[in-house]
């Protein structure tokens, strides 16, 4: 049966969406608040010829992108240029940094330098890990979670206790290695998760194979170009996107969404999926067909929001490299300020990415494009006195490590981003940048449902659902809803009918 099915919201897991209920032959309409696709993963471009990516800008696991692009029959090169970084990032310590090389051995050799044995406890590590990625990317985070009958299935059966579900992170990683630097670099990727690795189950040690093993990428003309390519991809399949068009009122009669209120006007829908932030999607229904009240977010775990500051420099940075994290401090100093005190950092970590390195088309010559990122809790003060404070912390620290100065002089475009803007940009939920944190207790069946008990036709998809945060978990989490409409909605229709 075709049927008529609205998206709200055009990241990554909107466009996923939107593709696979297309291709379904289904008519598909995307509607997005802004003026662009991409939710948070949006581009701008200044006057002065920088061009800025507003979210995501680690390019990990490519494998999940090609399957996406692979169930259309096309694959990312059809629409731009892929490179491999080398090295992949570089990580600075008060005392040390470590650069991390393109090739899997050439990082084994270097584990071996740091600490005798490690280049044999890594190939141990990244051998559990691969399988857990393999498992976990194939078979976990495409099931929609309704139940725990999903996964019971001879494989998974097998596999539980190899997965070390319910090992922590901090851990299991401390039984491979002994050196601090060796295991603040292992326990970074789990950060991405937006929980401490003293609560990240081990399972996500498929973090690591996906990001060191795999490889770090980058998408020339910028992380956007994968945003650009998904839409040509679901416009392919016939899916139609609306720009700024917002969605004020969900409308919904025995039942069943009847239609929504968009700039004003209603528009008739058989099915709708959400894309939009989980909980501000249940504010446009009444209170009795909500999944959640308000005490079940207020319960949860949010992974960080952060300070963004988008910096367009009017000279070259020596001695910078496109990733660069900046672990001077204490790890678990910062994330004690995230979840338990949540306040602004005293010493904090950031990251820079500064793609011009490796894209001359994103800044102008002889100038840098300096995307500066430190995670914060969700909910706080974030006043333009404070962000500016952090900022000139985080460049002088730029400056110690290249060798440069006066860094803040040389800013020839300035634009910060912080958690009242995710508030009002996305309706993030205490102005979160990631979504959930995926600890134990907020895995799998604990997420929030991808379908709303009261209501038939309305499935959420993104970053707050299953499989959780991050680019290619959101966009499996579009085809799952996608799925789902396709296939366990019509008998509701027919009932209805």
């Amino acid at each position: 049966m075709r049927k008529k099915i609205a998206i709200i919201g055009s990241g990554f897991s909107g466009i996923s969406a939107a593709a696979y209920a297309a291709k379904a032959g289904n008519e598909v309409h995307v509607f997005e608040q802004h003026a662009q696709p991409g939710g948070r993963a949006r581009q701008f471009s200044t006057e002065q010829g920088y061009v800025f990516d507003m979210g995501p800008s680690w390019y990990w696991m490519p494998d999940i992108m090609e399957n996406f692009f692979a169930d259309f029959g096309c694959k990312t090169a059809d629409f731009f240029e892929l490179i491999s970084l080398n090295p992949q990032f570089e990580m600075i310590f008060a005392d040390d940094k470590i650069s991390i090389p393109e090739r899997y051995e050439d990082l084994k050799d270097l584990f071996g330098r740091i600490e005798v044995g490690a280049d044999r406890q890594l190939e141990r590590f990244m051998q559990s890990a691969k399988f857990k990625y393999e498992v976990g990317m194939q078979d976990f985070v495409n099931k929609p979670c309704h139940n725990w009958l999903e996964f019971a299935s001879p494989k998974i059966a097998k596999s539980v206790f190899k997965l070390d579900l319910l090992t922590n992170f901090r851990t299991y990683v401390a039984k491979y290695f002994t050196d601090k630097k060796l295991r603040a670099l292992m326990e970074f990727p789990v950060i991405f998760l937006g929980a401490s690795p003293k609560h990240i189950p081990a399972l996500y040690s498929l973090m690591n194979y996906g990001g060191y093993a795999l490889g770090t990428h980058y998408p020339m003309g910028g992380f956007y170009q994968l945003v650009l390519a998904m839409q040509k991809v679901s416009e392919n399949q016939g899916a139609v996107f609306h720009f700024n068009h917002t969605i004020e009122k969900i409308n919904v009669a025995n039942g069943k969404i009847t239609s929504l209120t968009i700039n004003g006007a209603y528009h008739e829908f058989d099915a709708v999926i959400a894309s939009s932030d989980y909980h501000h999607t249940e504010t446009l229904l009444p209170e009795e067909l909500r999944n959640y009240d308000e005490k079940y977010w207020q319960r949860r775990t949010f992974a960080p929001s952060c300070l963004l500051y988008y910096l367009g420099i009017k000279a070259p940075i020596p001695n910078l490299k496109h990733h660069t994290l900046f672990f001077e401090h204490d790890l678990d100093e910062h994330i004690d300020c995230i979840y338990n005190e949540k306040k602004w950092p005293e010493k904090s970590l950031f990251y820079a990415c500064c793609p011009s390195k490796t894209d001359a088309n994103v800044a102008p010559q002889n100038s840098e494009n300096l995307f500066l990122l430190m995670p914060l809790a969700i909910g706080i003060e974030d006043g333009e006195e404070t962000r500016e404070r952090y900022l000139k912390e985080m460049l002088l620290r730029v400056e110690r490590h290249t060798g440069t100065t006066d860094l803040f002089s040389k800013i020839e475009y300035k634009k910060s981003y912080c958690i009242s803007d995710f508030i009002s940009d996305y309706n993030a939920y205490g102005g979160n940048a990631y979504g959930l944190a995926n600890t134990l207790t907020q895995t799998a069946v604990w997420k929030p449902k991808i379908k709303n008990k009261k209501i038939c036709n309305l499935f959420y998809t993104g970053q707050l659902t299953v499989p959780g945060p991050g680019v290619p978990p959101s966009i499996i989490s579009g085809k799952i809803a996608a799925n789902e409409i396709h296939h366990l909605k019509i008998k509701s229709y027919e009932k209805i009918i």
